[in-house]
C-alpha cells in the first residue's frame, strides 16, 4: 500500500469520509438500508483499521489491529440483531454476544493507547472522577431501571444494565486519553468523534431501555454509522502517526476546558439526591459512597497538585541557584553562600579561588560541545572530591569555576596544589562516534582571602583580577590576590573609558614608519602605527591600548578607523607625488577584524573610494590567525588575496613559525621579528634563523621585511643575508604624514 503516490494516500481519508457523508444521507432518506449501508461502513472502517496504517508507516499497530478487531465484531452484532431481531428469546440477543466482544477489544485498543503514551497520575485522578459521575448518573438513571423491569428474561435485563457500564468505562477511556495527549492532531479528533458517537448511540438505546425497549427506532442507528466513518478516517490520516508517540501535557492543571468536563461529574451526585425522591435504599448508598469517592479523589487530586506546586517551587529555586550541566551552585547561590561564611565566625579565614580552564576553547573547537561539556562535568566532580566537605565548589561561567573555603593560609595554598593537580590530570572522554580522547588542560586560578567588611561581591572581583593576571604570566599557575593589581584594574577601566571616547570621537592619531628597500636606501613602503595622546595622562604606549581595545571589543572599530586612514594617506601621497606608483602601505589587523565576513566587503569600498590598488596594500596578520583561524577566516584570507591585497604574517618567528602553515595560508610575506634582529652581528643562532627564515620564504615565493634595525651593522648583515627590506630606528621612528612626506618625498629628477 505504500506504493501509492504521496498525494493519493494524504487524502484517502477525506474520500472516507465523503463516501461515510453520502451514505448517512442516503441512510437517513430511506434511500439505503441497514443491511446495506452498516456492511458498507463498517467492512470499510475495518480495513482502514487493520490496513490504513501502512499507508503511513504507523507505529505501533496493535491498537490499529485491535479496533479492527473490535469493528468486526460490532459489525457483526449489528448484522446478526438485524437478522435475528423477530426471534425469539435468546436467539434475539445473539448480536449482543458479538457486540459485547467489540467492546472488550475496544476497551483493549483504547488501554494500548494510553500505555503507550505513558498513564498521567493526574490525568487518571481526573478521570476517575468523571468515570464515577458518570457511573452514579448510569446506574441510577438506566441499570437499575432496567434490570428492575418485571416480566423479561435475566439476560436481557442484565444486557440492558451492561451497556451503560461499559459505556462508562469507553468514558473514563476517552477522558484519559484527553488528558494525558497535549497534541490534538486531526486523527485524535477523529478517534474521539468516533467515542463521543458510540456513548450517544448507546446513550439513546439506554434511555428507550428504561421503558422496557430493546429495538428502536432506524435512526437510531445513526450515530453507530457515523461512528464507523469517522474511526475508519483515522488511521488514513497523515497525523495518525502522532498517535504511536507520546506528547504528554506539561502541567496536568484544573484548565477551564478540564473543569468543564470534572465539574457536572462532580456535581452528579448532589443533583440526583435532589432530583430523585424516594429512592431505594440501594440507589442511596450508591449516591453516598459515590459521591464520598469524588470527594475522595478531589482531596487526593487537591494534594497532589499542593505537592506538585511546591516540587515544582523546588525545581526552580534549584534551578535559579544551580548550574544545570554540573548541579554546583552558580553565581547567584555563591554570593548568598559567600554573605553567610563571612558572617559566620571560626577558626582561619575565608579564601576563595577563581579558575579558569586553559585550552577548554581547543577542546570544545576539536572535539564538539559534548566532549567539552563532559569535560566542564568532569573537572567539577573532581574539584568536589578532591576539597573537604565544608569548601564550597561553583560554576559561575562556561569554563570558570570558584572555590570558597575557610582554612589557614598554609591550607589554602595546600588546596590550591589539589586543585591544580586534579584539573591537570588527563581525562578520558568518549567522543564522536565511539573515539576516546585523552584531553590535558591547565588552569589560571587567582587568589584572595576576605578581609574585614569584604562583601561577595568584592571577593568575587578581586579574586578574578588575580586570575586574569595568573593568565597575563603565562597561564597554568595561580596568583594571590595584593592591593596593586586593583589599582591596575582601576586604571584599566579608566584607560578604557578614555579609550572609548577616543575611538569614538577619532582622537588618535596614525603615525608612519619607512619600510626601506636595502639596495637603494629608499622607502618601498610604510607601516601605519595608531598612537595616543591622552589629554591628562600624556602618551599611552600601543601595548597597553591595543591590549584594553582588544579585551574591551574596540578593536574592530578602532582597527576599522586606522585601516580607512591609511589607504586615504596613502592616495593622497600618490595623488601629490610624494611617493611613487609601487609604494605600498602596510597595516595591522586583529584575529577579530579577520572574524568579520563583512571585513572584504568594506575594505574594497575603501580602497575604490580612495583609488588605491589593492596591489599597494599589505595586511599584517600574527601567526596565531593561521592556527586559531576558523573556516570563515580561511575563506576571508583567500577572498582578499583574489582582491589584489597582500598578506603578510607579523613577528615571524616568536610563535609556531610551521611551515606547513605558510604553504596552507594565501600570505605573500614573512616579517622577521625584532628579537632575531637585536642579536646580528654578535649571535650565530640569531644569524642561522634569518638565514633560515630568508631560504623559507625564497623557497615559498615570499617576500622578506625585517623589523627593529637600530644599527648599520645589522641592516649589512640583513643584506649579506639576502633580507631585501627592513625597518627600524636607523631609518628614523614613526612619524606623522606630513613630516614623512617631508623626509622621504621621492627626489624630483633633473634633466
Amino acid at each position: 500500500m505504500q506504493t501509492l503516490a504521496r498525494p493519493v494516500r494524504d487524502w484517502l481519508w477525506m474520500v472516507l469520509l465523503g463516501v461515510g457523508t453520502a451514505a448517512t444521507v442516503l441512510f437517513t432518506l430511506g434511500l439505503l438500508s441497514e443491511a446495506v449501508v452498516f456492511p458498507l461502513m463498517g467492512g470499510l472502517s475495518v480495513l482502514c483499521w487493520a490496513l490504513g496504517p501502512r499507508l503511513h508507516d504507523i507505529r505501533p499497530r496493535r491498537p490499529w489491529w485491535l479496533l479492527s478487531a473490535a469493528g468486526f465484531f460490532f459489525l457483526t452484532g449489528v448484522v446478526v440483531r438485524g437478522l435475528l431481531a423477530d426471534r425469539p428469546y435468546p436467539l434475539a440477543q445473539l448480536g449482543d454476544a458479538f457486540s459485547v466482544c467489540g467492546f472488550g477489544f475496544f476497551i483493549a485498543a483504547m488501554l494500548t493507547f494510553l500505555n503507550r503514551w505513558g498513564m498521567d497520575r493526574r490525568a487518571l485522578l481526573d478521570g476517575l472522577i468523571v468515570c464515577i459521575g458518570a457511573a452514579i448518573a448510569s446506574t441510577l438513571l438506566f441499570v437499575l431501571p432496567a434490570t428492575a423491569i418485571a416480566g423479561r428474561p435475566l439476560l436481557v435485563s442484565v444486557l440492558a444494565g451492561l451497556y451503560p457500564l461499559l459505556d462508562v468505562v469507553v468514558v473514563l477511556l476517552g477522558v484519559n486519553l484527553a488528558f494525558t495527549t497535549a497534541v490534538r492532531q486531526p486523527a485524535f479528533v477523529l478517534l474521539g468523534g468516533m467515542m463521543v458517537l458510540i456513548f450517544a448511540g448507546d446513550l439513546g438505546y439506554a434511555v428507550i431501555g428504561r421503558g422496557g425497549d430493546v429495538n428502536g427506532p432506524r435512526l437510531m442507528t445513526l450515530p453507530f454509522l457515523l461512528a464507523f466513518t469517522l474511526g475508519g478516517a483515522a488511521p488514513l490520516h497523515p497525523s495518525a502517526r502522532a498517535l504511536g508517540r507520546a506528547t504528554p501535557l506539561p502541567i496536568q492543571a484544573w484548565s477551564p476546558a478540564r473543569m468543564a468536563v470534572i465539574g457536572p461529574a462532580v456535581a452528579v451526585p448532589f443533583l440526583l439526591e435532589v432530583l430523585l425522591n424516594h429512592q431505594s435504599p440501594l440507589a442511596r448508598w450508591i449516591l453516598g459512597v459515590g459521591g464520598a469517592a469524588i470527594v475522595a479523589l478531589l482531596l487526593v487530586r487537591a494534594s497532589d497538585a499542593v505537592q506538585s506546586h511546591a516540587a515544582a517551587q523546588r525545581r526552580f529555586e534549584h534551578q535559579a541557584t544551580h548550574d544545570p550541566l554540573t548541579g554546583l551552585p552558580n553565581r547567584r547561590m555563591l554570593a548568598l553562600m559567600v554573605e553567610r561564611r563571612l558572617s559566620e565566625s571560626g577558626p582561619g579565614d575565608v579564601w576563595m579561588f577563581y579558575l579558569d580552564l586553559d585550552g577548554f576553547k581547543l577542546v570544545n573547537d576539536s572535539w564538539g560541545h559534548p566532549v567539552g561539556d563532559r569535560l566542564i562535568t568532569e573537572v567539577g566532580g573532581r574539584l568536589r572530591h578532591a576539597l573537604p566537605a565544608q569548601a564550597t565548589v561553583a560554576r559561575v561561567g562556561g569554563d570558570e569555576f570558584v572555590i570558597v573555603q575557610r582554612c589557614t593560609e598554609p591550607e589554602a595554598m595546600a588546596a590550591a596544589r589539589r586543585i591544580m593537580e586534579c584539573v591537570e590530570r588527563p581525562l578520558l572522554l568518549d567522543g564522536a562516534e565511539g573515539a576516546t580522547a585523552e584531553v590535558v588542560v591547565g588552569a589560571s586560578m587567582g587568589i584572595v582571602r576576605a578581609e574585614r567588611h569584604d562583601t561577595a561581591e568584592a571577593l568575587m572581583r578581586d579574586a578574578d583580577t588575580a586570575m586574569y593576571r595568573a593568565k597575563e604570566e603565562g597561564r597554568n599557575r595561580w596568583t594571590v590576590f595584593d592591593a596593586s593589581m586593583r589599582d591596575a584594574v582601576r586604571e584599566r577601566v579608566e584607560i578604557e573609558v578614555a579609550l572609548r571616547a577616543a575611538v569614538a570621537q577619532e582622537q588618535l592619531s596614525i603615525e608612519y614608519q619607512p619600510i626601506v628597500d636595502l639596495t637603494t636606501d629608499r622607502p618601498a613602503g610604510a607601516e601605519a602605527l595608531v598612537r595616543w595622546q591622552h589629554p591628562v595622562r600624556g602618551w599611552i604606549g600601543p601595548n597597553m591600548f591595543i591590549a584594553v581595545a582588544e579585551d574591551a571589543n574596540l578593536i574592530s572599530a578602532l582597527g576599522a578607523w586606522v585601516l580607512r586612514e591609511s589607504v586615504r594617506q596613502l592616495a593622497r601621497w600618490r595623488a601629490a607625488g610624494v611617493v611613487d606608483e609601487d609604494f605600498w602601505m602596510s597595516v595591522n589587523v586583529s584575529p577579530r577584524q579577520l572574524g568579520d565576513a563583512g571585513f572584504a566587503d568594506r575594505l574594497a569600498v575603501t580602497l575604490a573610494q580612495a583609488g588605491v590598488p589593492a596591489g599597494n596594500l599589505v595586511l599584517e596578520i600574527t601567526e596565531s590567525v593561521m592556527v586559531e583561524g576558523g573556516e570563515l577566516t580561511e575563506r576571508l584570507l583567500r577572498r582578499l588575496r583574489d582582491m589584489g591585497v597582500r598578506i603578510s604574517v607579523d613577528d615571524f618567528g616568536t610563535g609556531f613559525s610551521a611551515l606547513g602553515y605558510l604553504r596552507r595560508h594565501p600570505v605573500t610575506g614573512v616579517k622577521i621579528d625584532q628579537s632575531f634582529v637585536g642579536g646580528l652581528g654578535g649571535c650565530v643562532e640569531d644569524e642561522e634563523i634569518v638565514r633560515a627564515v630568508v631560504a623559507m620564504s625564497s623557497a615559498l615565493g615570499l617576500s622578506v621585511v625585517a623589523e627593529g634595525v637600530e644599527t648599520t651593522a645589522q641592516r649589512d648583515v640583513l643584506a649579506a643575508l639576502g633580507v631585501p627590506l627592513a625597518q627600524g630606528w636607523l631609518w628614523g621612528r614613526a612619524v606623522p604624514p606630513d613630516i614623512f612626506a617631508a623626509a622621504w618625498a621621492v627626489p624630483v629628477p633633473h634633466w
